[in-house]
């Protein structure tokens, strides 16, 4: 089950549409995309992979990843431009049940829209999305040294359970896996504005 369209306001009462993303929205996908690496993971993340990321190939690759459904991607928009996407699915991690834990592969905000309650809004409708497919639990990855990401996971109920990867994005950086119970709690969240999360891994 996937929304067709839902409507929300932020916290300066901009309003915002949800929808699924189409191969159309590429481009901006990943100028949002790039924009929030490159904010959010500069001092992180070497300067040399950030400048390198190259704005035709992401797009191409979200086109070809929407095109195939091979993603499940959302976006969160006002009067027609992207503010941010959501992209959801089973948990790819060989170490837990597909049948019962699903995942939030990552969510990205322009970096012009933090603090706007805008992050929570894509964390509470794939939660909710979750939720009404039977899984029991979600979780997520986020880099280890990503403060903003992980202070607003766990201000969620996020916890982290324990597994740790190595990624490479220019240099190794650990990244480690927060999960969340779905069955008996809240699956909305708190609209706020310490929306500063820019993105999984």
């Amino acid at each position: 089950m996937t929304p067709d369209h839902s409507h929300y306001s932020d916290s300066t009462d901009q309003e915002l549409d949800f929808r699924s993303a189409t191969p159309d929205d590429a481009d901006a996908l990943a100028r949002v995309h790039i924009y929030s690496w490159r904010e959010a993971y500069r001092g992180l993340v070497t300067d040399s992979y950030l400048d390198g990321m190259d704005y035709c190939r992401r797009a191409a690759q979200f086109r070809q990843s929407l095109s195939t459904h091979s993603e499940e991607t959302y976006v969160i928009e006002t009067n027609g431009k992207l503010l941010g996407f959501l992209t959801i699915g089973t948990c790819r991690d060989e170490d837990v049940d597909p049948q019962t834990t699903g995942e939030i592969w990552g969510i990205y905000l322009d970096p012009s829209q933090w603090r706007k309650g805008i992050g929570s809004v894509l964390l509470r409708e794939g939660i909710q999305m979750l939720t009404l497919r039977n899984y029991t639990d979600v979780v997520l990855w986020v880099f280890e040294k990503n403060g903003r990401a992980t202070g607003f996971y766990e201000a969620r109920g996020f916890e982290r359970d324990g597994a740790v990867k190595l990624l490479s994005p220019g240099a190794p950086l650990r990244a480690i896996r927060y999960r969340r119970s779905l069955v008996a709690t809240d699956p909305a969240g708190q609209l706020d504005q310490s929306d500063q999360v820019s993105g999984n891994v």
